[in-house]
């Protein structure tokens, strides 16, 4: 069986998924929110869509060109072995066929998006050579690739279990120890074809960009892992100044300077490259609170939901309560040494951490949108307005 067919027959595969493992000065000055009126949420499906028409192919699947080779292939046919275990790898797997709400191939697209929106210098000709389709340069449609095979290899590569904190309800050990290693080959695999792309586009400055990209990524899921609150042992203490430093690194550094790199590639100016930065800075930081924000602004949410205990709006309400108020809920969560995420949910959602997350979600996209400004009118500019209202809207 093929990689891709093996991919397109997960989601029957894996049924069940693995447990998840585990600024208030900026807030005030977020004014007058520059979103239009609220939509459904297919609007956000509807966004992508667009988005991919404009920059000529879907993206959803932009990073199997590498996944469709014989290697890979290969360890597919191990993935399966790991069907029926708890282990995260599968969840990996399954969100990267089926993930209509965050999107896995956002990166790329909005790579894409950029890369028109600036369209070709007009003040260096040198790059005028190289082939164009649909407004974009060939040189710069492999960076948007690079760009996805580098997230998906961190998102594999996250997917790794601490074997010295399972428990028996995580299942045998071996299964784990299996699923460990499958995942980093795997991931390693991705990162080191990355590299060579990165190698065929022959820029300098465009390579620096990316493997420093890739050394925040590191560092912040280090830190992440670090100053992960555990259920029976929570004595971290994480404000939001240090969670966004944390997140730029883990989940915006990527984006804001493969944004720059398109600019290089396209020879613009150092002025529109670091408005590029700007706004795939902006753009992933009010991504990454929209995601944190889903548990507790759903409609329909199940009981036994976990959430991360460091997400922006835990974080953001205990600075509001102070650590020792804050200790002193959890204790009261806790329930026979575990904790009850259900009656934890309803107190922050009580409390100002939610309602000032949504604000600092827009101070983020509005900052994306100002970016944006330096750009002529386009429609891949009227996109890119498009992705950051998508994430911004919460009613």
């Amino acid at each position: 069986m093929s990689l891709r067919q093996l991919l397109l027959r997960l989601p029957c595969y894996l049924g069940a998924s693995g447990p998840r493992r585990g600024p208030l000065d900026t807030i005030s000055s977020v004014v007058s929110w520059r979103g239009q009126s609220s939509r459904s949420p297919a609007h956000w499906n509807q966004v992508v869509s667009e988005a991919e028409k404009i920059v000529g192919y879907p993206t959803s699947f932009m990073s199997l060109r590498c996944l469709l080779s014989d290697e890979l292939s290969n360890i597919a046919m191990q993935v399966r072995k790991l069907v029926g275990t708890q282990h995260p790898l599968l969840t990996t797997a399954r969100g990267l066929v089926h993930d209509s709400q965050n999107n896995l191939q956002l990166r790329g697209l909005v790579v894409l998006l950029i890369s028109k929106a600036a369209g070709p210098s007009s003040v260096n000709a040198s790059c005028q050579s190289y082939d164009m389709v649909s407004g974009i340069y060939s040189c710069q449609r492999s960076l948007a690739e690079i760009t996805e095979l580098i997230h998906t290899a961190l998102l594999v590569h996250r997917g790794i279990v601490n074997l010295d904190e399972l428990q028996s309800s995580d299942g045998p050990l071996k299964d784990m120890q299996f699923g460990n290693k499958i995942a980093i080959l795997s991931g390693d695999f991705l990162l080191a074809n990355a590299c060579n792309g990165l190698a065929l586009l022959q820029n300098t400055k465009v390579v620096e960009l990316l493997a420093s990209a890739l050394m925040d990524l590191v560092q912040g899921v280090y830190h992440e892992n670090s100053t992960s609150a555990k259920e029976n042992h929570i004595t971290d203490d994480i404000g939001i100044l240090t969670w966004k430093k944390q997140t730029f690194l883990s989940h915006g550094a990527l984006l804001a300077k493969s944004c720059q790199a398109a600019m290089e590639l396209a020879k613009h100016d150092a002025e529109v490259q670091d408005m590029a930065f700007q706004y795939g800075k902006h753009m992933a930081m009010s991504h990454k609170i929209n995601s944190d924000l889903q548990p507790f602004i759903k409609e329909k949410t199940s009981d036994s939901l976990t959430f991360n205990l460091n997400s922006a709006p835990v974080v953001l309400h205990q600075e509001f309560l102070g650590r020792d108020l804050w200790m002193k809920q959890i204790r009261e969560a806790q329930r026979k040494g575990r904790l009850d995420y259900a009656k934890l949910r309803e107190t922050i959602s009580a409390g100002k951490g939610v309602t000032s997350a949504i604000d600092l979600c827009r101070y983020h996209g509005n900052k994306a949108l100002e970016a944006l400004e330096s750009f002529p009118p386009s429609e891949a500019r009227t996109a890119l307005e498009n992705i950051v209202f998508a994430v911004t809207r919460f009613s």
